[in-house]
């Protein structure tokens, strides 16, 4: 029995320890086991972290870009709503402006009152022009046409290849002129054509001009020159011969923008003296280049009138006028045989297509001016740097005394 109790106890411890045993690698297992979840369960943890700032980081850069869209929504809205008050402004002044032209439209009665009152001012403005004929043609019973261009004298060689010379048209006048060059504020004065003709005679004086002249186009009369200020376009001084003081000046309208005469690029004022008194001829540009004639007020170079005229200033030399009719003479720019081709009377009894072309005396000619002076019948012309004188024959217009 003793034996037994040892043995048994021996088993006892034994069984004890196997148990004991075992449960100690039970416990290593579970251990080892929470250990892996553990593990697993912080690695997801991390992952999820990771995950949480990865959607912060974006739900903020998120926000940012709304914000911004948001900021730029507002200013396009401000944009907007300030072009649509300009907008607001713009239809309110259309609006107005709408109705101030409604306003301002006439009627239909209304056109036809003001066409009816041109009209009338129309042939008031054309009866006006007649009456200035008319008065024209009483105050100075001028009735004489050209018929021919009948001789030819040269009287001297002086001066420059352009320039003008002529005698003072005015009642007992014998004074000659000559005025050299196309710019230039010089004049000699002789006191007659004889004194003029002699090579050893100098002129009686010397005239020294305010201002240059420009052209050829001058003109003396009753002792005053009158001329083109040179570097103007349209601006006739007129100065007193006997002391070169400025009188008078005046602006042509509309004269000055190109040549009178196509050929005499020069000039592009001319003046003319006639048995009416004092002219213009220019060349307008706005009426195809044709020439246009403008009677002055010869005291006070007030415009009285002014004719438009079918002749042209291409190809023509110089022009005159004889009793209120424009002759216009024609040339080539290689100089030759000079033809008058071209008339226009202020009358309305001469017209150019029932004229004859008048031809200058066989001689080949480039006239830089050519004055008519009505006492004398006679042309006074600047060829080449020679002064000619054209003796020209006229006629009693049967028309002119008819009316």
């Amino acid at each position: 029995m003793s034996g037994i109790l040892p043995l048994f106890l021996v088993s006892l411890c034994l069984i004890v320890g196997s148990v004991q045993s075992q449960s100690s690698s039970q416990d290593a297992f579970i251990i080892q086991y929470l250990e892996r979840r553990l593990a697993q369960m912080e690695e997801r943890l991390n992952q999820c972290e990771q995950s949480t700032t990865s959607v912060t980081q974006r739900t903020f850069d998120l926000s940012s870009e709304i914000r911004g869209y948001l900021s730029t929504l507002s200013v396009l809205r401000s944009e907007v709503k300030s072009q649509m008050d300009g907008m607001s402004v713009r239809v309110d002044r259309m609006e107005r402006e709408l109705e101030y032209l409604e306003n301002k439209i006439p009627s239909q009665s209304e056109i036809e009152m003001e066409e009816a009152l041109l009209e009338q001012q129309i042939k008031a403005a054309e009866l006006d022009l007649l009456k200035r004929k008319a008065k024209i043609k009483v105050q100075n019973d001028c009735s004489t046409g050209l018929s021919q261009i009948k001789s030819l004298k040269i009287v001297k060689k002086a001066g420059d290849t352009y320039g003008s010379w002529f005698k003072d048209p005015s009642e007992g006048s014998a004074k000659i002129y000559l005025l050299s060059g196309i710019r230039n504020d010089t004049v000699l004065e002789y006191v007659s054509l004889q004194s003029f003709t002699e090579r050893t005679s100098s002129p009686a004086k010397v005239v020294q001009l305010p201002f240059h002249w420009q052209g050829s186009g001058h003109v003396v009369y009753n002792g005053f020159l009158y001329y083109h200020k040179a570097d103007t376009t349209n601006q006739i001084v007129k100065v007193d011969l006997l002391n070169g003081t400025v009188v008078d000046s005046t602006l042509l309208p509309g004269a000055g923008r190109m040549p009178v005469y196509s050929l005499n690029p020069n000039t592009y004022l001319d003046m003319a003296v006639d048995e009416l008194g004092l002219w213009v001829i220019h060349a307008d540009a706005e009426y195809g280049g044709n020439l246009v004639i403008t009677k002055l007020e010869i005291g006070t170079l007030a415009v009285e009138s002014v004719w438009d005229t079918q002749c042209r200033s291409h190809d023509a030399e110089g022009a005159f006028l004889i009793c209120g009719t424009l002759y216009v003479v024609y040339n080539t720019r290689y100089g030759g045989r000079s033809t008058i081709q071209c008339l226009y009377d202020i009358h309305d009894t001469i017209h150019s297509n029932e004229s004859p072309v008048m031809f200058f005396p066989k001689r080949y000619t480039s006239h830089s001016s050519i004055h008519y002076h009505p006492g004398e019948k006679q042309l006074y012309a600047w060829d080449d740097g020679y002064q000619t004188i054209y003796k020209v024959e006229t006629r009693k217009d049967d028309q002119v005394i008819a009316d």
